[in-house]
Formats: structure tokens, sequence, C-alpha cells
């Protein structure tokens, strides 16, 4: 006889749950008290779930299971960011990082094992890429941090490895369920994607959830990008900016938050930043200036802070909103882009450490 495999209700949002509790032969309202069971009070044991019918419960031990991802390592910062690795296969592994502030704790959380998209300043992009994350996966990295360490969590930003946008349908499935009040009643304000610029997905998402909006630009021409953003000669910024700007159009609190690492003598200059102010014209933004985190074999360099400084005060004075973000979690590599975990590559696409850089060719 064959063994069917059990259903992960780590992957069912509150429709989902519903409609398995109803293919089990059982009213759809069982399925919202289940979800509730899991996600707002953590618990994993069927048995425990003491408002399900016992008929139920033994149905969901036969056809059922919640799993979560496993946590293989937790390593904190001297700041006190912790960065967890945590097991989703035999073969793969993901991190995720919590960041502890005075109003809020954030958790920054992975998409897919890897990413393809190839940032030239990313040291994930250099693992390779292996497969999305189910959406179980993702919400499980949220569960694990809340009900299994017991860490609060305020804000969820989608900015560990790999392209959120690549992997649409998981991710909005896994957002809905931070958002679900059965659940963990995270406002959309407190929920942000980040994107390197999948125009097709975006309008897509627009559709779908009017979540926070981040996107990685890291250059104000397409020539630039093309090399640091490898994704920008699909979609270029003609098509990525309009796409962002239809995102937020209807709601004159929002505001797009471009991310922007700071690369010596590559993105950095007083020109480029003017660049930036024309191409962003129109456009309600906001701006982190991101200081390069360094990793092996990489061959760029953080812009001093002087540069940051007076790249930051050129926008300021054009009017647009800019600030260098605090980095966190350096010393444990948990800083932005320094996330790799543990990837068995299908791309065949990884960078080698020692790929050569066309815009610091020469220099010293």
């Amino acid at each position: 006889m064959a063994i069917t495999e059990k259903t992960n209700l780590m992957d069912l949002d509150r429709k989902g749950m519903e409609q398995f509790v109803q293919s089990l032969g059982h009213k759809p309202f069982h399925g919202r008290n289940l979800i509730k069971w899991i996600h707002k009070h953590g618990v994993t044991e069927f048995d425990a779930m003491t408002d399900l019918s016992l008929r139920l419960r033994e149905t969901l031990k036969q056809q059922a299971e919640i799993r979560v991802p496993q946590v293989v390592t937790d390593q904190a910062a001297s700041d006190g960011t912790h960065k967890y690795v945590l097991e989703v296969d035999s073969h793969n592994r993901i991190e995720c990082v919590h960041i502890p502030e005075e109003n809020r704790n954030t958790l920054c959380i992975s998409s897919q094992v890897g990413c393809a998209l190839e940032c030239s300043f990313c040291s994930t992009a250099r693992q390779g890429f292996n497969r999305n994350l189910t959406s179980g996966e993702i919400i499980g990295q949220l569960w694990t941090l809340i009900h299994g360490l017991g860490k609060p969590v305020s804000n969820v930003v989608m900015m560990g490895m790999g392209e959120p946008l690549a992997n649409l349908d998981k991710v909005v499935s896994a957002m809905d369920i931070m958002q679900d009040t059965l659940c963990y009643s995270l406002s959309k304000h407190k929920i942000t994607i980040s994107t390197a610029g999948i125009v097709p997905a975006l309008k897509r998402l627009d559709g779908l959830s009017d979540i926070c909006l981040a996107v990685s630009l890291h250059a104000p021409t397409n020539a630039l990008r093309d090399q640091l953003v490898p994704i920008n000669q699909k979609y270029p910024l003609e098509q990525l900016i309009p796409a962002c700007k239809d995102f937020i159009e209807g709601d004159k609190r929002r505001k797009v938050t471009w991310e922007y690492v700071m690369l010596d003598g590559v993105n950095d200059s007083d020109q480029q930043a003017r660049q930036l102010i024309r191409l962003l014209a129109g456009v309600p933004s906001k701006l982190n200036l991101i200081p390069f985190n360094p990793f092996p074999g990489s061959s760029y360099h953080c812009s001093s802070p002087e540069r940051i400084e007076r790249f930051r005060q050129i926008l300021m004075k054009a009017g647009i909103f800019a600030m260098t973000r605090k980095t966190r979690g350096e010393d444990i590599d948990a800083a932005c882009g320094q996330l790799v975990g543990k990837v068995r590559d299908k791309s065949r696409r990884a960078l080698p450490v020692t790929a050569p850089n066309p815009w610091l060719e020469g220099r010293v």
C-alpha cells in the first residue's frame, strides 16, 4: 500500500485551512480554530487542541502534520542582533535575523534557498540557488522565533535570502497569515517586501497586497545598475520606476523605500546623487543608504562615512528624505547582503569569489 504524504498545515492560510478541514468531512469553521491553535497559540500537538472534536483530531493525526524549520545555530552579535540558521531539508539551510531595538523588534525573513539574481555586491548571490521556500517554510520562520524561541516580533521585512517576487504566490500567502487576526495580527504597515525589480511580479503584487515596498536600487543609471543588479538588463529603470510609483498610488501616506548600498568609487559621487534626484522626481520616496558589508572575495569597498554623509546631504537638500542605515549584526555576518545559509546550488550560475568587477578594474 502506497504511503500518502501528510499535508503540512503550515502551508495553509485561513481559506486553505477551511477547505482542507472541509475535505476531511468537517465544517469549515473548524479550520479557523485550527489555524488559531497553530499560529496564535503555537500549539503543534493535535490532542492539545481541545475545541476540536476527537474524531477530527484523530483524522488530523493520520492526514496532517505541523512541520516547522529546525534551528541549527543561534549566533548573537555584540549589538543584540541574533542570526538563526534554520534547516528546511536535508540539503539546504536558510538564515533569518532578529533585530531588537528600543521601539520595535524586527525579523528579517528569507523567501528562497539561495538567490538566482546574482547582484554583484551580495554574498547570498555567491551561494547559487536551489529552490523557492514553501509558504510553511516562510511563515515557519516567524512561528519559530515567536513560539519556538520566545522572541517578540513587531515588524517583518522580507529581506533575507532570495528574491521575494520570484516566489510571489508563496510569499503573499505567508504575508496573509502574518496579517490574519487569528494568527499574528501584524499591520500591513509593519510588513515590508523587498525586490530587486521583477516588474511583472510587482504589478501582480499591486493587486494582491498593499504592504510596504522596498526596492534594491543601488544605481541611478541603467549602465551601472546592469552591472550591480543584473535583473535590470531585463527590467530597466524606465519600467521599474513607473511600476513602483503605481504600487503606492492612491495613498498619500505611502512612499517607496529605496535601498542604496554605498560602494566606494562606484555609485557614491556627487554627480550620481544628482542623477538619483532626477530619477526619483515625482515619486514619493525615502532612501536608505546602506554602508557596504564586506564578505570574503568581494572586490568592493564601503564608502567613507564622510562620503556617505555628503551624498545624503545632497539628497536631503533636494527634498528627498535619506538616512544612513545603522549596520546591525555585522560581526556575525548578519548584516544586509551577508546571509548565506547552506545551499545545494541547482542554478550552476554562482559566481566564483574571484570574479572580476568591471567597475573596479584598474583601481588600487
